[in-house]
């Protein structure tokens, strides 16, 4: 398969941010939550360190259970493993733009077709790691993004159809191939995470700058929690939640990562900054953090927080003795 070029991977990008612009402003959109006035800072306490850099665009991360990771490159193409010390091993190339990663035991999910694939054309594939042996499971589908999994064993795969007519949140079963197209039609997610309870799943909406809940037994029925007023469109990526509620928000568009409260819907900033700038805007606007995972940390032997971006970082946080980072869902 021929990755594409970086090139076209600007301008996919400008174009999803012009039509987010402009539906944003059709829509007219109003806080959902707690209003606050700016974006505050909740950064006291936590460590950050770069544990890999200059790989690409990063998309996407899951740990491997053991301190490491692997992460998905958007524009070259591939799939990396990196160990806690920051070195990295590929483990697929000449994908057509992977995104969401999940580990099942033995095997490493992922998708292919990130923003490239309007049409069809995306995949769901299985990669068995002890031989190398890659399996498509789902051969043709709609701009493939966010990937979770869910206790019972299915996987949620958001479609982020932008400037496309929206697919939303579809589910398989890896034990039976039982495949839901659109089991929620919510509109433009992004990110997937478990809620504490294990009763529904939040998501991004990338356009109104929500977290929005999907009750598992209700996916026809989402609801707005939050909602992240920071600049226009910070453009709500892949996100994490721990047990006691906090989410952690990847911003694409703002360079930021948040700590959102759902409960309350109150949010802050917990790193901000963190953009590239890929040439004069607004033809090429700056990009940054793509996906937040909590994983084990075996230097502290607690919970960290692991950042990919598109400019090919790989970042830690590490937070202030006083914060619990246990996911809510530990597999």
């Amino acid at each position: 398969m021929r990755v594409r070029s970086h090139e076209r991977t600007n301008r996919r990008l400008t174009r999803c941010l012009a039509t987010a612009i402009t539906v944003a402003a059709t829509l007219g959109l109003s806080p959902t939550g707690t209003a606050q006035a700016g974006p505050p800072s909740c950064a006291d306490g936590w460590q950050a360190d770069v544990l890999a850099a200059d790989l690409g665009g990063l998309e996407n991360l899951e740990s491997d259970g053991h301190g490491g990771f692997y992460v998905s490159g958007l524009i070259r193409g591939e799939i990396l493993h990196i160990t806690d010390s920051g070195q990295v091993t590929p483990v697929l190339t000449g994908l057509e733009h992977p995104a969401g990663l999940r580990l099942i035991g033995e095997d490493l999910y992922f998708l292919t077709g990130d923003g490239t694939t309007p049409n069809g054309g995306g995949t769901l594939s299985r990669l068995h790691l002890p031989t190398g042996e890659v399996t498509v499971l789902l051969p043709n589908l709609v701009q493939p993004n966010g990937l979770l999994l869910l206790p019972d064993g299915d996987l949620l795969i958001s479609q982020l159809s932008i400037p496309w007519p929206p697919v939303g949140i579809s589910r398989y079963r890896p034990t039976t191939g039982e495949f839901t197209l659109a089991w929620s039609p919510v509109q433009r997610p992004n990110g997937l995470a478990l809620s504490p309870d294990h009763q529904s799943v939040i998501t991004g909406d990338i356009l109104t700058s929500q977290l929005l809940r999907i009750p598992l037994d209700a996916p026809d029925q989402p609801t707005p929690i939050a909602t992240v007023r920071d600049g226009l469109l910070p453009i709500l990526d892949d996100l994490d939640i721990t047990a006691t509620g906090l989410a952690f928000v990847t911003g694409d568009y703002s360079g930021s990562v948040y700590q959102v409260d759902t409960t309350t819907g109150t949010w802050c900033t917990l790193a901000t900054g963190w953009t590239t700038p890929q040439g004069p805007l607004p033809a090429r606007p700056p990009i940054g953090p793509t996906s937040a995972r909590l994983s084990p940390d075996p230097t502290t032997g607690t919970w960290s927080l692991h950042i990919t971006s598109i400019d090919g970082t790989f970042r830690r946080l590490r937070p202030p003795p006083s914060l619990d980072l246990t996911p809510s869902f530990v597999r």
